[in-house]
């Protein structure tokens, strides 16, 4: 099995991930996409990030329709920061049999010999780092033969843009999905409205099959 594992905030989840994720499926031929919402993102360790229970649950919402597309709770139920390695490991240990692809942005991956036991997830998974059109990589000291650039157009998304208009009272729909849109206005994310949260009942840990979004 081929399995790709897209990790991220998802603060929120948008088309630009949805697009990138079904472009390197198709290239790689991947049997299921994972999307993994990291607990505590260790380098966005100086900025207010949404709720893990938020994340996940927008993201959930927003890849139900893709028969192809699963979420995983791995990174939101470990205790502590989030670390790539931790994530490989996890999935390799649930899926011994699987050949892992991971996903994230090529930016993050310019700067990945800095992330936590970087010498060891080349034995983990391949690395494919999704970018805009003309982008080069210029991390040096990556592996050939384990990093793979995606050009996906819809990369000119952004978590950060889509939270800014929000705040500002600009639409955000179309540049995320549908649902994720009416899930902010629901809970008033990223609008300022509210000094507090609003509280989510964590998400019972789902089973190996997909999980439906009622």
């Amino acid at each position: 099995m081929r399995l790709g594992v897209m990790g991220g905030t998802f603060d929120p989840i948008h088309h630009g991930h949805l697009v990138a994720a079904s472009e390197v499926q198709s290239r790689f031929d991947l049997d299921e996409v994972v999307f993994v919402p990291t607990g505590q993102p260790w380098q966005k360790a100086d900025r207010r990030v949404t709720p893990a229970e938020h994340r996940y649950l927008m993201t959930v919402v927003a890849t139900a329709s893709n028969p192809g597309f699963t979420v995983s709770r791995v990174d939101i139920d470990r205790p502590g920061p989030t670390y790539t390695i931790d994530t490989l490991r996890d999935l390799r240990a649930e899926r011994p049999d699987a050949e892992l692809f991971f996903i994230t942005g090529a930016d993050a991956l310019a700067e990945i010999l800095s992330w936590k036991d970087a010498d060891q997830m080349w034995d983990l998974a391949h690395f494919i780092g999704v970018t805009r059109p003309g982008h080069e990589l210029s991390g040096k000291g990556l592996p050939e033969d384990r990093v793979t650039l995606q050009v996906v157009p819809a990369m000119a998304i952004s978590s950060t843009d889509c939270r800014t208009r929000v705040a500002d009272g600009q639409p955000v729909w179309y540049l995320v999905p549908d649902g994720v849109v009416q899930y902010i206005n629901k809970y008033h994310l990223y609008s300022g409205r509210q000094a507090t949260w609003p509280r989510v009942e964590p998400t019972p840990k789902p089973s190996r099959q997909r999980q439906e979004v009622l």
